[in-house]
């Protein structure tokens, strides 16, 4: 189901820009308490995760956005905020974003559900009994959406996704216009900087061939980079088949989707409509928030993280009252 939020932006924070911003650069954060593992995947490659140090009660896992990491600060706030009521979480650090370049070729993108689908069967397998949801936020909230749609059978018991692209076009499209276009310089600069360090380790893997240094759009770096590496025909075929806004009518988990109609990462084609929703589904529709930010707060440059108190209580109330 489609519905109007009732978060309200902080009234100096309505511009979607100021929220981004501060949210990520501004609004502080808690250091959570985490312990490193490893885990090695099918295909000799790694996985690293963090855990939260409390070893009893429901399980979270965590999947962040582009570049993102333990350092992002919505994982911060998260990872910090649930164990004070009762919930283990655990990041999944995506391929080549814990600080270590991966072992093989590709790496990660909003479709890939491998991954995803490992560490769920994982954490399952080594605690049968516990419940288990799982939450994502922009790219990981949309690799994890395309998960739940094409594994009905899955071994979560609720799961969320925080501003996820779910139409990649209009994402790149946006990417490339007005001031988010510094959003995508400095995204990927990042990217190509992961490429290239990449390169320097694996030498064999001829990465260099993809010509990633001449990306300077998301249009640009997808096609040369993303979709060779990951198997797509070009960038315009990987952002078909790894969208998901056709893909939430499939899906069975109850998912509550969390988005803002003025998110400077994307359009509002990306909004789906009521009949594009299945009966699992609810989602939450903002008029301000930004991407990933959803500050609110009545006093001046006071802000208020509602995102981590509304994604945080909603996991609570699916893991510990259903």
């Amino acid at each position: 189901m489609l519905y109007s939020s009732k978060f309200r932006p902080a009234w100096w924070l309505r511009n979607p820009h100021a929220q981004t911003l501060w949210a990520a650069k501004v609004q502080r954060t808690p250091t959570p308490v985490t312990v490193k593992e490893r885990l090695q995947t099918p295909d000799a490659d790694f996985l690293d995760l963090n855990w939260t140090t409390n070893n009893e009660g429901p399980i979270a896992i965590i999947f962040h956005g582009l570049t993102g990491s333990i350092n992002s600060h919505y994982i911060r706030s998260l990872m910090h905020f649930l164990p004070q009521h009762g919930i283990r979480a655990v990041l999944m650090h995506f391929r080549g974003c814990s600080g270590e370049p991966n072992r093989t070729p590709g790496s990660y993108h909003s479709g890939h559900t491998e991954d995803i689908a490992f560490i769920a069967k994982t954490i399952r397998e080594r605690y049968p009994d516990v419940p288990l949801a799982a939450v994502g936020y922009s790219l990981g909230g949309n690799a994890l959406l395309k998960y739940l749609a094409r594994n009905p059978n899955n071994p979560l018991r609720f799961a969320m996704s925080v501003s996820p692209p779910l139409v990649l076009t209009e994402g790149a499209k946006r990417m490339n216009r007005g001031f988010s276009k510094i959003y995508q310089r400095v995204l990927i600069k990042q990217m190509i900087e992961a490429v290239r360090t990449k390169h320097e380790r694996y030498p064999e893997f001829k990465l260099n061939e993809l010509n990633f240094e001449n990306a300077s759009t998301f249009t640009e770096f997808d096609h040369q980079v993303t979709a060779p590496l990951h198997g797509y025909e070009s960038g315009a075929d990987y952002y078909r088949r790894a969208s998901t806004l056709e893909d939430l009518i499939n899906i069975k988990t109850p998912t509550h989707i969390i988005w803002s109609r003025d998110d400077p990462f994307f359009t509002e084609a990306c909004i789906p409509t009521n009949e594009q929703l299945a009966d699992a589904v609810d989602f939450e529709l903002t008029g301000h928030g930004g991407h990933v930010a959803f500050i609110s707060g009545r006093w001046p440059f006071v802000g208020h993280n509602w995102l981590v108190e509304r994604v945080g209580s909603q996991l609570v109330s699916q893991l510990h009252h259903n």
